[in-house]
């Protein structure tokens, strides 16, 4: 990418209410970024997320020919995907939009308005370089394997492996001993109520080998693990569990 070619970003910093602006100086913070030379509009306003100011957000990607955008406001957690459609709905690609949270990372954990004030110019003025940077994209749709594996057959394991395969989902249960169980099976009683441990693992032991979409690999550890989420290999060793009379040693 070059990073030369000059782009045309708009910023835009939340008050929240008083969120935000009790504590930070939103409008220093909106006047600091335009000395950025790839910012063409700056500005503050009470709340971004309403409909007026995600209309401004639209308004001004038409009007400025604006080719990123950066707000400036609460978790991206919460609007970021609110943002990303005011960008879309004026014909920018959404992947051209970066948020920056000066509200929960910022306002709400200081005090003191001008070391507020100076980190959030700083958390800000970081979203602006990085939005040069990032590229349109196109969301697609790919088949996912809902199979799932789980490492450790210990009564952490067996219940996972349990609540997933209720949702009928396969599950493949590996474990590097010879049975599950895990170290629970060794103790007599459990803290903090003193309740026997067996009585508790055994039935989920059982429940286990009744399941159908429960396959356990016993004495097998997993040495490889490729791909992406949706879509990985794993490669699983099994030790052998006997020999035979050809067998020599």
């Amino acid at each position: 990418m070059n990073t030369n070619h000059q782009e045309r970003i708009g910023v835009y910093i939340c008050h929240c209410g008083v969120n935000i602006a009790q504590t930070v100086r939103v409008a220093e913070v909106a006047e600091a970024m335009k000395a950025n030379p790839n910012v063409v509009v700056s500005k503050d306003y009470k709340f971004m997320c309403s409909d007026p100011g995600q209309k401004m957000i639209e308004e001004d990607i038409k009007q400025h020919n604006l080719t990123r955008v950066v707000v400036a406001a609460c978790s991206p957690q919460m609007h970021e995907l609110t943002f990303r459609g005011a960008c879309e709905r004026a014909g920018l690609n959404r992947y051209l939009f970066q948020m920056a949270n000066i509200r929960e990372h910022c306002a709400w954990v200081h005090h003191d308005a001008d070391m507020a004030t100076q980190k959030a110019k700083a958390l800000v003025n970081a979203a602006v370089h990085r939005v040069v940077f990032q590229e349109p994209l196109i969301p697609l749709q790919t088949h996912i394997n809902a199979d799932t594996l789980i490492v450790g057959g210990g009564i952490a394991g067996i219940q996972a492996a349990l609540e997933i395969a209720e949702s009928g989902n396969k599950v493949y249960l590996v474990e590097k001993e010879s049975t599950i169980g895990g170290q629970m099976a060794k103790f007599d009683k459990t803290f903090p109520t003193l309740d026997c441990a067996a009585c508790i693992l055994t039935p989920k032991m059982v429940s286990v080998s009744h399941r159908q979409n429960i396959e356990t690999l016993t004495m097998a550890e997993v040495e490889d693990v490729s791909g992406a989420i949706g879509n990985f290999t794993v490669r699983i060793r099994k030790r052998a569990r006997y020999v035979t009379d050809a067998c020599t040693s």
